[in-house]
């Protein structure tokens, strides 16, 4: 006979993991104990060798759905177990190593419960077990028992309190269990105040009416798991321009949801990988492309080939649902850049004048978390939002980082999200908006301050953005002051790439990269605005290689959001203006910017006020959109022209395997560092507009011209600096065009390329490798 303590750690509490550990072992032959403590789970067992080392393996294959084992040790224990059978004792306190499971979509047998009249949870829309359900979003504080979340106001009945200590059933422990007679209810208000039964509309109940709403065209806020969502009919032209009208959100794509993947399949292609997301227990928003099979109303995603669809993830949604044969939209319940209602007041509040039904329910969230969205390039899922579903599970760092300190990093102002480091992981908050929206910043300070007590952490070292006016750096430098903790700034490009590194796995002391970070902008160390650049980085260090060209933004933040700026910025810059007057000025794009103010303009640009130099791809993008003719004028969101010209794509120009034509860039070489000039890429393009070239072949022209150009350098620089490994990342990089033209390049040059999955490319990565950058600097420092 062998005894051995197991030690688990991981995602191991609250998941079913203590039950699933007990049916093995007892399956199994095995006699001992198994409990909760701080660490993780600790079980002692004894039987033969044989039976210990297959329960051992069953446990790594049949670990519960929401389960995740990050380490598993073996030891012989000497002490004397004293079992005849195999039972799950009390948990122990100990020194706290807490992991909080993320919100979880509805299991099938939950699924299956739900609408099956002879289950007592048929039609509740709130009912969970160990494998799904709500997690992050109700917790207020640890342990994650039921007392420390919003389910405290709910005392179990009898039968769900029988399931709950029953250690065969999977609602063991199961902290959100409930049902019709002891949960939380929902119900169906107007938004003009006017009373309504769900009888005026013949249906099982008021969840039920909600579908009946969507299919005549009316507006429904829904309370979901984690914030409030704003729903209309998806197939209804008129409801979504009414949505899009009252919340002011005129053209970001709304996101979906259908009931299976049935409906979503008339819509759009969905291969293995994506369907694999869709079904996941993370419930993601997925970006698929349209297949024009069936459509939607045109302007639910205008100017995009690309739907963004989610599943049904709660019994709420599910039964919403159940009658509804046509997607619906289904995207966050606020006012324009403001974070989303989670309150059934502050609903009423602020969407009483955009829906035009509530469909409320009395569970608190505690815990605003958006919906997450991913897509799939290639072979390999990129996350663009990581949210719900994902956050805040954690990553666990590259060899080299397991006794690094407690650290905070604060994030970035856009896409904000913030990273505690500790014991050889990052945590990472879900994504919390931009930042320079009050209501956001507030929400950030508040989220903040909730991770910092449910894990405990007490922070030695704060990282920060390098950027002077971000409202996180600010922050950051207030607690550091307060605590008296030491800061550490870290530059923006490098923070990206370091990111890429630890989800890649990259040690510690590993040799440097070639990273190459495009983005809108971030602040460089020369006190430049930087956002195509080529560094040779460590964790610890860096060091610039090559850069875009800079270009004026003339009006600072005004060029994001008016691209033509951009194309005038660029022509100037490359001495092109005199010449594209006199020899194009038939163009419309000259027409256009003839009517700017430009002598205004120039005077900016020769002054240097308002008109900051930028290395930025992003703007690049921008300018050459609204050369082409995309939203030339105007834009409501950032990258948005870049998007729809990635959209109009011909992807047979750009595939074609004889030499396609691509636009042209130069190298040049100033003040020891090399340049991208865009300048000859002008002069084709320019000609293109003459010849009046499809805008589609244009794009495809301008997409490979750029990736050529980006490998070209690559090539010299690795050559010049003997390096094999490059990092793909910044927000450019989410292009999936871009991605596979320069990602297809390198791989015939047998250079190892490194992209993310884990953590969105944009600067919503950004603290994490804010994080392990100031854990490698202080490793040094010591």
């Amino acid at each position: 006979m062998a005894t051995e303590e197991i030690r688990i750690c991981g995602t191991v509490q609250g998941v079913g993991f203590r039950p699933t550990v007990y049916r093995l072992a007892k399956a199994c032959g095995l006699h001992g104990d198994v409990c909760n403590d701080g660490q993780g789970v600790l079980i002692r067992v004894s039987g033969s060798e044989e039976a210990i080392t297959e329960f051992v393996a069953r446990l790594q294959t049949e670990c519960p759905p929401l389960a995740r084992i990050n380490q598993l040790t073996r030891i012989i224990y000497e002490g004397e177990l004293k079992f005849d059978n195999f039972v799950i004792s009390t948990s122990v306190s100990n020194a706290m190593k807490t992991e909080i499971t993320p919100d979880a979509a509805t299991c099938p047998q939950c699924q299956q419960e739900i609408f099956d009249p002879f289950s007592r949870f048929y039609r509740y829309p709130f009912t969970n077990c160990t494998h799904c359900g709500p997690r992050l979003s109700i917790i207020r504080a640890i342990p994650y028992d039921r007392c420390n979340t919003s389910m405290s106001a709910f005392a179990m009945c009898s039968e769900c309190a029988k399931e709950y200590h029953d250690v065969e059933n999977r609602r063991f422990h199961a902290q959100p269990v409930a049902c019709h007679a002891c949960g939380p209810t929902a119900w169906l208000e107007r938004a003009d105040g006017k009373s309504v039964t769900a009888s005026m509309f013949s249906m099982l109940d008021d969840v039920d009416a909600v579908c009946t709403l969507l299919q005549k065209g009316e507006i429904v806020a829904i309370k979901g798991l984690s914030g409030i969502h704003l729903a209309c009919d998806a197939t209804q032209e008129t409801a979504v321009q009414k949505l899009r009208q009252r919340k002011r959100r005129y053209h970001k794509p709304f996101a979906l949801m259908a009931r299976d993947i049935e409906i979503i399949e008339e819509y759009c292609t969905v291969n293995a990988k994506e369907k694999e997301l869709l079904i996941s227990s993370a419930a993601p928003i997925v970006l698929l492309q349209a297949t024009g099979k069936k459509v939607v109303a045109p302007s639910i995603a205008s100017g995009q080939n690309t739907l963004g669809f989610m599943l049904p993830y709660t019994p709420l949604h599910h039964l919403i649902l159940r009658r509804m044969n046509r997607p619906i939209v289904l995207t966050s319940g606020n006012l324009v850049d403001e974070p989303q209602c989670i309150d059934n007041n502050e609903a009423r509040e602020k969407l009483g004048t955009i829906a035009d039904y509530f469909l409320f329910h009395n569970r608190k969230i505690i815990n605003r978390v958006d919906d997450s969205v991913v897509r799939v390039i290639g072979d390999k899922v990129q996350t663009i939002r990581r949210a719900r579903g994902y956050a805040p599970a954690p990553i666990s760092l590259p060899q080299g980082f397991q006794n690094v300190p407690q650290i905070l990093a604060m994030g970035s102002e856009l896409k904000n999200t913030f990273c505690l480091l500790r014991q050889g992981e990052a945590v990472l908050s879900q994504h919390l908006g931009d930042l320079e929206n009050a209501a956001a910043f507030n929400a950030y300070q508040d989220t903040l301050n909730l991770y910092l007590n449910l894990f405990e952490h007490q922070p030695e070292v704060i990282a920060i953005d390098k950027h002077p006016e971000y409202l996180s750096s600010k922050f950051g430098k207030e607690l550091a002051d307060t605590n008296q903790i030491k800061i550490h700034q870290i530059q923006h490009h490098h923070a990206h790439i370091a990111a890429c590194m630890a989800e890649n796995g990259i040690t510690l002391d590993s040799p440097g990269v070639l990273g190459i970070a495009l983005d809108g902008l971030g602040y460089g160390d020369d006190g430049t605005l930087w956002g195509g650049e080529f560094l040779l980085a460590d964790y610890r260090k860096f060091r610039r290689l090559a850069t875009f060209k800079p270009v004026a933004m003339v009006g600072g933040e005004q060029a994001i959001y008016q691209p033509w700026r951009n194309t005038y910025a660029q022509l100037i810059t490359a001495n092109l203006w005199n010449d594209f007057q006199q020899q194009y000025s038939d163009l419309e794009i000259v027409k256009f910017l003839n009517k700017k103010p430009l002598k205004l303009l120039n005077q900016l640009m020769e002054k240097g006020i308002n008109s900051p130099p930028a290395s930025s791809v992003g703007r690049l993008f921008d300018a050459v959109a609204a050369a082409i003719g995309i939203y030339r004028d105007e834009c409501s969101y950032e990258g948005q022209a870049a998007i729809a010209m990635e959209a109009i794509v011909d992807v047979s120009s750009l595939n074609n395997h004889k030499e396609t034509p691509k636009y042209p860039f130069n190298f040049i070489f100033s003040d020891s560092i090399y340049c991208i000039d865009p300048r000859p890429m002008w002069q084709a393009l320019l000609n293109d507009l003459q010849q009046q070239i499809p805008e589609p072949v244009m794009a495809a022209k301008f997409h490979k011209g750029l990736a050529n150009a980006i490998v070209e350098m690559v090539k010299h620089l690795c050559q010049e600096n003997l390096i094999n490994q490059v990092v793909l990342t910044g927000g450019v990089f989410q292009n999936c065009i871009l991605l596979e033209q320069v990602t297809k390049q390198l791989q015939t040059l047998e250079i190892k390329i490194l992209t993310h999955s884990l953590v969105p490319a944009n600067d919503g990565g950004l603290s994490l490798g804010q994080a392990v950058i100031a854990a490698a600097q202080l490793i040094h420092e010591c």
